[in-house]
């Protein structure tokens, strides 16, 4: 669902909502530098970076310089708006023309595109395996996304760490509490989503008709993917993509998962009080705490487990977005300054979290005081440190080139199983759809 965050209200910095902006992209345009030089690798002391979303993305950028700027006065950057649909385009014309000059040294990239680019545009990166910035401090899952055969090219940023996120007052009608759905599997959960539904009238859960997100959530969850270690589709035949859908086909028919017709009616399932919790990255939580009149009624707990399985995980991901360093960079400066922010500033990061809600993929962030504040809206828990917790245990997923031609294609299997196509033809026709795409 991350796609159609862009525009979503973020809640106020007073509450630390989490803003849904931030894997997606910005309404505002690319206010590029007006010498018109927009390239990087300057020298000196000066950074270009592109990004997009003011409020987020580049805010954070700006915090950065001022952490980096402590220990070195002199030190600048020059970020550029560049809107998430005008980056992919640009880098794609540029690799194209191979006019790596008019790079920034610093880009932003979505995760779930992340190697798409690498792996099809390789000359627009630098390998930043050996550059000193401590990628072991990021969950091993994250920093996948921008991994290529072994080589490392993005330093992880925003958290797209799932969470489950539950009315606390909803289901405590049925009798239970968060720590009831803790630690569970997916047929605990539906067992105990049958008796909420039935005490309460109330699904447990709601997601868009059509789209995987929480299928995708389960797969990873499993250690799974789409995609196997060279990049090839695994559709068919792929067990945990099959339990998957079977978890949540039985919450569809069983009335605990709503569909609805769009990104608009499901926050409105929430915020409304038409669903008893979600599932989704952690970003959901600006959405949830917009819904004022239910503060201190929400908690939040890790995923329920696929029991069909062997060694499934209560963690997932959905969404978020690293950095890059282009091939046009000041390599030495940025890899200096993303290692000593990004990849190193628990300052940094407690100064962002209250200010713009952007949770933190560097682990060591958790420890700090302010991820351990406790959180009014969801009943005094520290959910920021509890989140920095659950992503360490996000097992890595292969998104492979083609992550959204399979998105899309696993998103049109399902719709075509739900109208009684059998589950085996409606899943071979995906993968076929996602092999044509890529020859």
């Amino acid at each position: 669902m991350t796609k159609f965050r862009t525009g979503m209200t973020m809640a106020a910095a007073a509450t630390l909502a989490i803003t849904l902006s931030a894997c997606s992209s910005s309404d505002g345009g690319d206010s590029a530098d007006p010498s018109g030089d927009t390239g990087g690798g300057e020298g000196g002391n000066t950074l270009t970076v592109w990004a997009w979303d003011p409020a987020f993305n580049i805010y954070a950028m700006e915090e950065a310089e001022k952490v980096y700027q402590q220990e070195h006065p002199d030190f600048t950057l020059d970020i550029q708006e560049v809107t998430w649909e005008d980056l992919q385009p640009r880098l794609t014309t540029l690799a194209q023309s191979q006019e790596f000059g008019e790079l920034p040294d610093i880009f932003l990239m979505q995760n779930n595109a992340f190697q798409k680019n690498a792996i099809n545009y390789p000359d627009l990166f630098t390998d930043i395996t050996d550059l000193g910035i401590g990628l072991e401090e990021f969950p091993e899952g994250v920093v996948a996304y921008s991994t290529v055969d072994g080589a490392n090219y993005g330093v992880p940023f925003d958290s797209g760490t799932a969470i489950n996120a539950l009315r606390t007052d909803i289901i405590g009608e049925a009798g239970y509490t968060v720590d009831d759905f803790t630690d569970v599997t997916w047929s605990e959960f539906i067992a105990m989503g049958e008796e909420v539904l039935a005490a309460t009238g109330t699904p447990m859960l709601s997601g868009i008709a059509g789209e995987p997100d929480t299928i995708l959530m389960m797969l990873q969850s499993a250690g799974q993917s789409m995609f196997d270690a060279e990049g090839n589709p695994t559709i068919t035949d792929n067990a945990a993509l099959d339990a998957s859908i079977e978890v949540y086909n039985e919450m569809v028919d069983k009335g605990i998962y709503l569909e609805v017709n769009s990104w608009d009616e499901y926050i409105g399932t929430i915020v409304n009080g038409g669903v008893a919790g979600t599932i989704n990255g952690v970003w959901i939580s600006g959405s949830i705490q917009t819904a004022e009149d239910q503060a201190g009624n929400w908690a939040v707990t890790n995923l329920p487990a696929i029991e069909a399985v062997d060694g499934a995980t209560h963690f997932s991901a959905n969404g978020g977005s690293s950095w890059a360093i282009s091939s046009n960079a000041d390599v030495e400066l940025a890899a200096d300054f993303l290692a000593t922010t990004f990849a190193g500033s628990t300052e940094f990061y407690d100064t962002i979290l209250p200010s713009a809600g952007a949770v933190a993929n560097w682990i060591p962030a958790g420890d700090s005081d302010v991820y351990n504040q406790p959180v009014d809206f969801f009943g005094g828990q520290p959910i920021y440190a509890d989140v920095i917790s659950f992503g360490a245990g996000v097992p890595a997923n292969n998104t492979g080139a083609y992550y959204y031609e399979a998105r899309d294609a696993v998103g049109v299997a399902i719709t075509q199983i739900k109208g009684g196509t059998d589950p085996a033809a409606a899943l071979d026709e995906a993968q076929a759809t996602v092999e044509f795409a890529m020859s």
